[in-house]
């Protein structure tokens, strides 16, 4: 079986109740719960959530919540893989055979159907652990500056400073919307960002992370503009 999980606790701080605030006319975790229904990968998706409202809302937009995270998984300093782990262990306890899981993160709007499918995709024609979305830096991080203790500026890597941008090694990230995984590497604890591990590429415009309001209205906007590109109304 193809399980996809959704962490979405009830306690963040910076965005209170991000995880169901209305997104461009949706709550945020409707958005995600659509994705991995439309991409058809998956025998069932869960909302590993400790918060009632956040639940009712997930099976609300088709979303089964089968557990309810325990607080020791809640706080600010849990982790995305032991709260995998205690999802697959509790779907397996119930006798489930499971080939593959998908983290897929409550506050990923841009996620879409066939995203999801590359990776399925990726880590089932591939001898990996993971698979997942990554992006690439919009500026040459071997330019990077810092700022000194006196006010200034220095750069990280200053022998870079009479190197042309274009030829600069391309760097990439996190794109912080999925993780599909087999479950005895989830179960196991192994690292996501290593050599077992392949990436699932994504564009630039896509990609937003939403920790504060000026990142929620930034990520409105080109939600807005990617859709309208599409020829989809929000």
């Amino acid at each position: 079986m193809r399980l996809a999980v959704i962490p979405a606790r009830g306690g963040s701080k910076r965005i209170p109740r991000k995880n169901i605030k209305a997104f461009c006319g949706k709550p945020m975790i409707a958005w995600s719960i659509q994705a991995a229904l439309a991409s058809r990968c998956f025998d069932r998706v869960i909302v590993s959530t400790d918060d009632d409202e956040i639940a009712a809302v997930a099976r609300e937009w088709g979303a089964e919540t089968p557990f309810t995270r325990p607080a020791a998984l809640s706080d600010d300093h849990t982790g995305t893989l032991p709260v995998i782990a205690h999802a697959i262990t509790e779907i397996q306890q119930a006798g489930v055979s499971l080939e593959a899981v998908c983290c897929l993160y409550a506050t990923a709007p841009f996620v879409s159907a066939d995203d999801l499918i590359s990776g399925l995709d990726r880590l089932e024609g591939e001898d990996v652990d993971y698979a997942f979305s990554v992006t690439s830096y919009a500026f040459p991080i071997q330019r990077a500056l810092r700022m000194t203790p006196e006010g200034r500026v220095a750069m990280f890597e200053p022998e870079r400073f009479n190197t042309r941008s274009q030829d600069l090694e391309e760097a990439w990230h996190d794109a912080g919307q999925f993780y599909w995984g087999r479950p005895e590497a989830w179960l196991a604890g192994r690292p996501l960002f290593s050599a077992r591990a392949v990436p699932v590429k994504l564009p630039r415009h896509r990609v937003q992370d939403i920790d504060t309001p000026e990142d929620w209205q930034r990520a409105e906007w080109l939600f807005k503009a990617w859709k309208a590109a599409s020829g989809e109304n929000v």
